[in-house]
């Protein structure tokens, strides 16, 4: 009897190290076109090889990896980070290499986008087991757009996404984005029929401003657009395309914010203020920029 309950205070014991609480950070960041130098025969991505028009050489595609891997290890190397707009595993290979002293791994599919641009997640191999990941596929008619990418990293259900974007006008294109927001809380649904208390993040680019709520999820980047705030800029007009959505059972744990170091940004010299300092304007490369986004950065505390 006495070595029973050795046992079970030993494995009660280590449970509860196992899911000790933790205050943790997630960044969600289009980096904007980081592509592999190479062609790949499966996408048309000639324009970001060494002989395109962009003249995407090796040093250019290491030089990218080294800008993103400073935004990381400036925000101080989050737990989690969702990237969009990451051609392969190359890319990610790469970028990890720059980071050799932070225990990422990186989830990836390849996606049938028509520029080959995906959605990633790198995660801290030593807060967190994947218990499981999965690409979803979006249906829309003669369209092919980026997966769905979800992940279960401990507890936590992470939904990596970059919905289509506002090309041909935002009206025109406005059910591509409900056809992928509608899977997603399809995916949602699935995940809270099975625990009503399911600590649930949604995040990536929507590539519309933050107007609603995700029911039954929380946008938590509201009041960054009442406050006049964003992740990217248009003309003379910011906006917060990329965001966070949270479950009711992180919401009143959680607490967002764009990361906006003033060294990620350049003078606008047409619109006034600052905007993003960007890998290219039109054609023109600029080996100081990062990318065409701000970051936005998550602050969870007290997770299991």
């Amino acid at each position: 009897m006495r070595h029973i309950q050795i046992i079970v205070f030993a494995l009660t014991f280590l449970g509860g190290m196992c899911y000790a609480q933790k205050n943790i950070m997630v960044m969600s960041y289009n980096v904007e076109n980081f592509f592999y130098p190479e062609t790949d025969s499966l996408n048309p991505d000639r324009e970001f090889t060494p002989d395109g028009a962009r003249h995407w050489t090796r040093a250019r595609f290491y030089h990218k990896a080294e800008q993103i891997a400073r935004v990381i290890a400036i925000a101080q190397h989050p737990d989690i980070v969702c990237l969009n707009e990451i051609e392969d595993e190359h890319c990610l290979k790469a970028l990890c290499a720059k980071m050799p002293h932070y225990p990422y791994k990186f989830i990836h599919f390849d996606s049938p986008d028509k520029r080959g641009i995906d959605v990633a997640i790198l995660f801290d191999s030593t807060l967190f087991q994947l218990r499981q990941t999965h690409n979803y596929r979006v249906p829309i008619p003669e369209t092919s757009t980026r997966d769905i990418l979800y992940a279960q990293l401990n507890n936590l259900h992470l939904i990596a996404c970059h919905l289509p974007s506002q090309l041909g006008g935002a009206k025109a294109s406005q059910f591509k984005r409900d056809s992928t927001k509608h899977l997603i809380a399809h995916i949602v649904d699935s995940i809270l029929r099975i625990d009503s208390l399911a600590q649930i993040i949604v995040c990536g680019d929507m590539n519309m401003s933050p107007k609603e709520d995700l029911p039954p999820l929380r946008n938590m980047m509201l009041t960054m657009t009442k406050k006049g705030l964003g992740t990217h800029k248009y003309r003379n007009q910011w906006t917060c395309l990329d965001q966070f959505y949270v479950s009711d059972a992180l919401n009143y744990y959680c607490s967002a914010e764009i990361f906006s170091a003033v060294w990620l940004q350049e003078e606008d010299r047409r619109f006034l203020g600052l905007k993003p300092k960007r890998t290219f304007n039109g054609f023109r490369y600029s080996r100081s920029g990062f990318s065409d986004h701000l970051p936005i950065l998550l602050h969870i505390e007290n997770i299991y």
